[in-house]
């Protein structure tokens, strides 16, 4: 029985499990150990999405014949002017925009308020438990408002405490860019060559999906920020800056990202003309009409095929873990999670057939 598989895989489940059980007893010897990965896996984070987004221009300057490091320097020069523009001409604008949509939401919370008191004034066939009902809402409808408004801006906290983290993002991301190819030949030299080479294989999968992905992704998230601003300066609407940006950025989360970065809009278009949040949504949907038909097919195409309601789950239930972060990397660490449960399913469905082909 020790030689069969599946008994073999139950062994290895046990021990997993024992081991869990093993750290959540020990929690004072590995806790320090998770505060310091903790400490380092935001820099690295940084580093390695930047890394996916700079790699291919670093590739394209080395074919134009220029020596790494220049292409390195040439790649931070860059980044170093994308700063300045964004803290010279969009981060005032947008503080300012900001800090006025935070100061009028308090006048917004008693309008409707008056409305809904209106509403119930005038309607004289209510229901008792309908007017129960609308009482309670209103009663407490400025903290539904605040929790739903700290739920849709709560990531500009943790963006914030990112950023604290930023300082050693460019030495991390330098050394990424410089000797990234080096780090699976430097894995692979442990093991035997087949080996080697199945990690190898892995490896490269992992960086093909996470590729995609991450490029994919960011793409589409400038172009459907870029046509929110346009869109929304277009029909007039307040804060367009603002809630653009926090479009793009929402729209990183997959699915749902779009469904999320509308509601501000909306609730902005209602307190300024009762008819813009039907322009917001016009603007919306032609948005993800042109990503949706000409930006994703084109950038998109190699990126991972999960089904729907696969990324509403995976999503929901990391933001519920994680909050905004938890959302933003939910996917990625799937797709990586789902790249080596296939590889490893692959290469025993391999073993199985050469064993058969070894009998026969």
């Amino acid at each position: 029985m020790m030689q069969k598989r599946w008994f073999q895989t139950l062994i290895a489940l046990i021990l997993v499990f024992l081991l869990i059980i093993l750290v959540k007893e020990a929690n004072f010897i590995f806790s320090p150990i998770f505060q310091l990965v903790g400490a380092v896996a935001l820099p690295v984070i940084g580093a390695g999405l930047l890394f996916y987004i700079t790699r291919p221009l670093m590739h394209l300057l080395e074919k134009m014949k220029l020596h790494r490091l220049l292409a390195i320097m040439i790649i931070f020069i860059l980044l170093i002017v994308a700063m300045f523009v964004a803290a010279r001409y969009i981060f005032p604008s947008l503080q300012s925009q900001f800090s006025k949509l935070v100061s009028n939401i308090p006048g917004w919370i008693s309008t409707l308020e008056g409305l809904i008191e209106y509403w119930q004034d005038n309607q004289r066939s209510i229901p008792d438990e309908v007017n129960e009902a609308i009482n309670h809402i209103r009663s407490n409808l400025q903290s539904y408002i605040q929790s739903t408004m700290s739920f849709i801006f709560g990531f500009i906290g943790e963006f914030i405490s990112i950023m604290f983290a930023m300082v050693l993002i460019p030495f991390f991301l330098f050394f990424m860019l410089k000797d990234g190819e080096k780090f699976v030949p430097f894995i692979t030299q442990f093991f035997e060559k087949k080996k080697a080479d199945n990690i190898r294989s892995l490896f490269y999968k992992i960086d093909e999906a996470l590729t995609s992905y991450i490029q994919g992704q960011i793409i589409v998230a400038l172009c459907i920020g870029t046509l929110l601003y346009v869109g929304y300066s277009i029909i007039g609407l307040h804060y367009a800056l603002t809630l653009a940006i926090f479009g793009l950025v929402i729209n990183v989360i997959p699915f749902i990202g779009p469904y999320i970065a509308v509601t501000p809009a909306i609730i902005v278009g209602f307190f300024q003309d009762p008819l813009m949040p039907v322009w917001v949504a016009v603007i919306t949907v032609i948005a993800q009409q042109i990503e949706g038909n000409l930006v994703s097919p084109n950038v998109m195409g190699k990126a991972l095929h999960l089904h729907p309601l696969t990324v509403i789950t995976v999503v929901l239930a990391a933001g519920s873990i994680a909050g905004f972060l938890g959302m933003l990397f939910a996917i990625p660490l799937y797709a990586v999670v789902k790249t080596i449960i296939s590889h490893f399913y692959q290469t025993y469905q391999d073993a199985q057939k050469n064993d058969e082909d070894a009998l026969i």
